[in-house]
C-alpha cells in the first residue's frame, strides 16, 4: 500500500462515485510553473496513462491553515465542484489531497491571460471589448444564479482558450450562498476593482461584479482602470468619490453602458433589480445573440498564436523558467504525521472530490 493511502488524511474522505477515485500526484508529470498565489502554484501537468494536458493548482495547507484561510479554498473547491457546465468558467476534473498539499486538476486553458493581452495592444477596439464584456456577463450571471457572487473579477483571472473564448479562472474569492437579496462585508478584492460599498465595508451583494463588468470594460477601452492612481489612498477616495469622466473615443452605448455599471451606489446600479436581465437588454450588446454566444457559435475577434495544446508562450517567462520542485510529487513521510497535519486533515474534510464517473475523465 503507498505512503498516500495511509498518510492521506486521518480520516477516509468520500470521493464520491468517480472514474478516477485515487488520484495521486504520481499520476502526473509536472512539467512548468505557469501561475503562483499566496498559498500555491499552479503547474502545466500532463498525465501519465493518457498524455492529457491539465494545470494543476497546488496548494499547502500549513500556509492556507497559518493564514485562517480554508474557508476561502473550501469555497473554491465548492464553487468549482457546483460549476455543472458553462463553458466561459474554467472546468474541474477532480481534486485531491496528501497530507500537506491540497490538488485541484483544471482545464489547461492556454490562450493566455487577458491581462497579457491588454497589455501588449494598451486598448481593444470596442468590438472586441464587447465580445469579452459579453461573455464574462454570461458568465457571472450564471453564477449568480447558483446564488454565487465572483467579487474578483479583473484580467488576471480571465483567460482566453485556444480558441479566443473567455475563461473565468480562480474561484478563491468567491462567497458561496449569496442570493440577489443577501449581502457579506468580507472585505477582500483587487483596489482598482473595489466597488465602494466594499472599500467602505458596507454589506453588499452580486452587484459588485457589475461594477468590476464596468471597471474591465473601463480599462479595456481606455487601457487603466477607471479610478486608477498610483497612490492607492488616493485611488480609494477617487472610487469612493470622484465622478467618472467622460473620455473621447468610446461610443454613446458603451459611455451608457460604463455610467450604469460603475454607478456608485449600488442599489441605483445597473444590475441592481433584474441582475444579467437587466444588463443584457442594453443598447450596447444589441448585437449580440446571448443564445449564440453562450453556444459559441460567435466567432472571436482574436485567435491566440498557440501551437498545440500544450503551448505556454502566452504565459509569463518568470513562471515558466522556474524549476518545477521535485517535492510536488512526493507526500510526508511517517515521522511527519502530527497533530498539526491531523488538524489539517479536518479542516479540509470534504475537499477530495471526483465528478459522476464519466469517460472522458479516463
Amino acid at each position: 500500500v503507498s505512503h498516500f493511502f495511509i498518510f492521506s488524511t486521518s480520516r477516509d474522505i468520500n470521493l464520491g462515485p468517480s472514474g478516477n477515485p485515487q488520484a495521486k500526484p504520481t499520476d502526473f508529470d509536472f512539467l512548468k510553473v505557469i501561475g503562483k498565489g499566496s498559498f500555491g502554484k499552479v503547474f502545466l501537468a500532463k498525465r501519465k496513462h493518457d498524455g492529457k494536458f491539465y494545470a494543476i493548482k497546488v496548494l499547502q495547507k500549513k500556509v492556507i491553515l497559518n493564514r485562517k484561510e480554508q474557508k476561502h479554498i473550501m469555497a473554491e473547491r465548492n464553487v468549482l465542484v457546483k460549476n455543472v457546465k458553462h463553458p466561459f468558467l474554467v472546468g474541474l476534473h477532480y481534486s485531491f489531497q496528501t497530507t500537506d498539499k491540497l490538488y485541484f486538476v483544471l482545464d489547461f486553458v492556454n490562450g493566455g491571460e487577458l491581462f497579457f493581452h491588454l497589455q501588449k495592444e494598451r486598448t481593444f477596439p470596442e468590438p472586441r471589448a464587447r465580445f469579452y464584456i459579453a461573455e464574462m456577463a454570461s458568465a457571472l450571471g450564471y453564477l449568480h444564479s447558483l446564488k454565487i457572487v465572483y467579487r474578483d473579477l479583473k484580467p488576471e483571472n480571465i483567460l482566453l482558450d485556444h480558441g479566443g473564448h473567455i475563461v473565468l479562472t480562480d474561484f478563491g474569492l468567491c462567497k458561496e450562498g449569496i442570493s440577489q437579496t443577501d449581502t457579506t462585508t468580507t472585505f477582500c478584492g483587487t483596489p482598482e476593482y473595489l466597488a465602494p460599498e466594499v472599500l467602505k465595508k458596507h454589506p453588499y451583494d452580486n452587484t459588485v461584479d457589475w461594477w468590476c463588468l464596468g471597471s474591465v470594460l473601463y480599462e479595456m477601452l481606455f487601457g487603466l482602470p477607471p479610478f486608477y492612481s498610483r497612490d492607492t489612498h488616493e485611488m480609494y477616495d477617487n472610487i469612493l468619490h470622484k465622478p467618472l469622466a467622460m473620455r473621447p473615443g468610446a461610443s454613446s452605448t458603451a459611455w451608457s453602458l460604463l455610467q450604469g455599471l460603475l454607478e456608485k451606489d449600488g442599489t441605483q446600479r445597473l444590475g441592481s433589480n433584474g441582475d444579467f436581465n437587466e444588463i443584457k437588454v442594453h443598447n450596447f450588446f444589441s448585437s449580440i445573440n446571448w443564445d449564440d454566444l453562450v453556444q459559441k457559435k460567435i466567432p472571436p475577434p482574436f485567435i491566440p498564436n498557440v501551437t498545440s495544446c500544450c503551448d505556454i508562450s502566452n504565459f509569463d517567462p518568470e513562471f515558466t523558467e522556474e524549476n518545477v520542485p521535485s517535492s510536488i510529487c512526493w507526500t510526508q513521510s511517517h515521522s511527519v504525521v502530527n497533530a498539526s497535519v491531523m488538524e489539517a486533515d479536518d479542516a479540509f474534510l470534504g475537499f477530495s472530490y471526483a465528478p459522476p464517473s464519466d469517460d472522458s475523465f479516463l
